[in-house]
């Protein structure tokens, strides 16, 4: 039997250098089946709210059969649309009996699911010799994200995916392009930021438990909800999205947003991980749910021949970053009225970043925003400069399936979403701590820490899900 004790012995033995034992499988099973009229048939897992915006883009793409879906509310009116649209596709509440009895039909899995629930999925998939796309963020946990890294090295077969779409829109074409020609270079220091509302900013920061167990809606099968996470009795502040708001369950706005935000910066300055990660500023710090604003800076050593540099996370409604001079009006929300002449810090910003190099300043919105070059007199210099910028072959979601079908490879596989979702693990454990992490990135250990190093593999699994926890 898996006890608490043996299994941090695992996760300290994992988190130095995350040498976990695996599971004999026979990888004989690898294939790229095209489906019926030359599209990869797909099996889906979450059906509703953003599920099922997926699985829409996906249909659209024209290259997809959609033969199962599966969702632990099947009868629940968020899922009827997506269940009508698909009427031949076989119907699932458990993810493993969907894998038992209709895995022979489809060579792709499409996870549209909570935060935490991704890693059983994900693996499950993986060592069927499945192809997986799943939404961002990759997972919850540090040691989650090593054993999809490690996984996708022993499956080389499966095509990989993470649902940061705008990874293969203009802005990745653009920050390569522009990275190549040498106008991106010398980033010593960026700011991303997110200032929207959560919905979490409502309520009360001077909590003292979780919230006491309700009513459970009939026909959810709550038991595989919870998936390999401890358990939570049913109450409405973890089902429907709200369970982004907890550190037992989500990533906050750091891990919703900073795949769409900081991507591209970080696959193409090859930052990989920080070696330290500091909270500067927590407002209404709790043990249950993200602060109310967060202030996060990680700090990134020199790599080949670009220098050291930090990334100052910012998000909560009172906790918008400082601007530099020129930075003009183009990304203020256009809720907020215009600030006259631009040239006056904006009182509220979209989602984006402020990318400060040696000799050039660029800010950027998220997903597939372009960069530009601040202030207009020096981007109007650095015109004649800029390359040609290639135009993307295919969205996100063609892109995966393209790949299955073997005629392209995925633009944000684990190889490189892997460590993008760890840095982000790095920033929440910062937070729920309200501590200075110190981390070695050749060891992967936080040094300075010994409860934050245990915490790199999170709370020991539910009987019965430990298997996952091994490749």
């Amino acid at each position: 039997m898996v006890t608490r004790r043996n299994f941090l012995k695992t996760a300290t033995i994992a988190s130095a250098g995350f040498a976990v034992g695996g599971l004999d499988l026979n990888a004989a099973n690898y294939r790229q089946v095209v489906g019926a009229n030359g599209k990869v048939n797909l099996a889906c897992v979450g059906i509703g709210f953003r599920g099922a915006e997926i699985i829409k883009e996906f249909e659209k793409t024209g290259l997809a059969n959609v033969v199962a879906l599966c969702d632990i509310d099947m009868g629940a009116k968020h899922t009827q649309e997506i269940i009508s649209m698909f009427p031949k596709a076989k119907q699932f509440k458990d993810f493993r009996v969907m894998f038992d009895r209709a895995g022979n039909e489809f060579e792709a899995v499409c996870a549209g699911i909570p935060d935490f629930a991704h890693f059983p999925v994900v693996m499950h998939a993986m060592k069927e010799g499945k192809h997986i796309y799943v939404e961002k963020p990759l997972c919850r946990t540090f040691l989650e994200a090593e054993l999809m890294i490690q996984a996708a090295k022993k499956y080389p077969k499966v095509v990989t995916q993470m649902g940061n779409q705008g990874h293969s829109e203009a802005n990745y074409f653009q920050f390569k392009a522009w990275k190549d020609a040498g106008i991106i270079k010398d980033v010593t220091e960026v700011t991303a930021h997110m200032n929207s509302p959560r919905r979490w900013h409502t309520w009360d920061s001077r909590i003292f438990k979780y919230p006491d167990p309700q009513e459970m809606p009939p026909g959810i099968d709550w038991d595989t909800w919870n998936m390999a996470v401890q358990y939570h009795e049913f109450n409405e502040k973890y089902h429907y999205g709200n369970w982004r708001c907890w550190y037992d369950l989500g990533m906050g706005a750091l891990g919703d947003w900073g795949a769409h935000i900081i991507d591209t910066i970080h696959e193409f300055l090859e930052l990989g991980l920080p070696y330290e990660v500091n909270p500067v500023m927590l407002k209404e710090h709790n043990d249950y749910f993200f602060p109310m604003s967060s202030t996060i800076q990680f700090r990134f050593a020199a790599r080949k021949n670009m220098p050291a540099m930090d990334i100052n996370w910012y998000d909560g409604l009172d906790n918008v970053p400082p601007v530099p001079a020129g930075y003009g009006t183009s990304d203020i929300d256009p809720n907020i009225p215009t600030v006259a002449g631009g040239k006056i810090q904006p009182s509220k910003l979209n989602p984006g970043k402020i990318i400060y190099s040696k000799e050039l300043t660029f800010k950027g919105g998220s997903h597939g925003s372009t960069l530009s070059i601040i202030p207009e007199e020096k981007a109007k210099e650095m015109e004649s400069k800029l390359p040609e910028v290639p135009q993307s072959t295919s969205n996100h979601f063609a892109n995966f399936l393209l790949a299955c079908l073997g005629k392209e490879k995925t633009r944000s596989p684990f190889e490189i979403s892997g460590p993008l979702s760890q840095v982000f693990c790095l920033g929440v454990m910062a937070q729920r701590l309200n501590q200075k992490l110190e981390f070695d990135t050749k060891t992967k250990q936080i040094t300075n820490n010994p409860f934050a190093n245990g915490m790199l593999a999170g709370t020991p699994p539910r009987t019965g899900w430990e298997d996952y926890f091994k490749v």
